[in-house]
């Protein structure tokens, strides 16, 4: 899945991107409202980690402004332990969730995977489709209960068609959720790891469906 984070703070904008990265996120950041805004409504975001207190746009107004436009990625905002106003304004404004300053790394992980396990429509971490079981927080795959091994990128795209099960996914959109806003975006790399993937999965779970597309079924 792909997270943008927005904050100022150098040292904790990277330390969110590192836990974020390491816990299989493709991550893009910015360190300001109006840089942050402008991704926002540009890129295609799983979830949005916002701080409130933000140089040139502050991070209700740069809130407020995504939900004008119908940008409708689920939002954690970060705010000061003190400050039960920002929590009640940013809720108002269109927040999902929020974590007050100084908090847990784990914590925000553990609201991340919530906020885009809901967004999907799951309420709970492990997803299945036939044989396959899929634990987002374990970061785990086993086929008849047996575990599987992935590489990451094999997991994030086999996570992004799980969590979307019903659903055709178009290679566009596989590739803007599953890679940064820098990545070649007319290379065949997607092509390549549902091949790796089929390989390793039961026949016919991930299917192609022509001009459009790749599917797993919801049944």
């Amino acid at each position: 899945m792909r997270i943008l984070v927005v904050e100022d703070d150098e040292s904790l904008n990277r330390q969110i991107t590192e836990a974020l990265s390491d816990a299989g996120y493709v991550v893009d950041t910015a360190t300001d409202g109006e840089e942050g805004h402008f991704l926002g409504d540009t890129e295609p975001y799983d979830a949005v980690v916002l701080d409130i207190g933000l140089p040139q746009m502050d991070g209700i107004s740069v809130l407020e402004a995504w939900r004008r436009d119908g940008r409708m990625m689920p939002v954690l905002l970060l705010t000061a332990r003190d400050r039960w106003s920002d929590k009640v304004q940013g809720i108002d404004a269109g927040a999902d969730d929020y974590v007050a300053k100084p908090f847990h790394m784990e914590e925000v992980l553990a609201r991340i995977r919530a906020l885009v396990r809901r967004a999907a429509g799951h309420a709970s971490n492990e997803i299945t489709a036939g044989q396959v079981r899929l634990d987002v927080k374990a970061g785990r795959v086993t086929v008849d209960g047996k575990a599987i091994k992935l590489t990451s990128h094999e997991f994030r795209l086999l996570s992004y068609l799980m969590m979307h099960k019903g659903k055709v996914i178009s290679r566009t959109e596989l590739t803007e959720h599953l890679y940064d806003q820098d990545f070649d975006r007319d290379s065949n790399t997607i092509e390549v790891f549902v091949g790796r993937l089929r390989k390793k999965l039961p026949d016919e779970l991930i299917q192609t469906i022509r001009g459009l597309g790749y599917q797993i079924t919801a049944e």
